[in-house]
């Protein structure tokens, strides 16, 4: 963490990959991808500010709950657009709906196969069953 003359906390990208776990290839992604855009030095060094700090939160937070980054950017905005949070929010939140409309369908989707692998197992085990008690032709004595 540094202080500049204008006194606002800064970070190195090394610094963000330590605090969050996360490797510095993954920082430098984003910023690709159009999530983050850090300054630069004279020396062409990143330079992440607290903003910077608080978008590599919200981004490695949308991933960690299964958001795509296309998603995520739309829920926190360009980097250098001035969303309000509000509309941070509003976004956000229509993402998780749907996120969970998305999760109550693969659910009762596989309470629909769990209920398919149930009978058919049991439907196996009768013909098994009988199979035994009539003595199977096929089978070893």
């Amino acid at each position: 963490m540094r202080e500049q003359g204008s006194r606002e906390r800064t970070y190195t990208i090394s610094e963000l990959a330590a605090e969050f776990d996360t490797s510095p290839r993954a920082i430098r992604y984003y910023e690709e991808r159009g999530l983050l855009k850090p300054r630069r030095t004279a020396g062409n060094q990143r330079v992440y500010t607290r903003r910077d700090r608080r978008r590599l939160k919200l981004i490695l937070r949308g991933k960690r709950l299964g958001f795509s980054l296309d998603e995520i950017a739309e829920m926190i905005g360009a980097p250098d657009a001035d969303m309000n949070e509000a509309e941070q929010i509003r976004r956000s939140l229509a993402h998780g709906r749907a996120r969970l409309e998305e999760i109550a369908r693969r659910k009762a989707e596989l309470a629909e196969l769990e209920q398919d692998i149930l009978a058919t197992m049991e439907r196996l085990e009768a013909a098994l069953h009988r199979l035994l008690e009539e003595g199977d032709p096929h089978e070893p004595r």
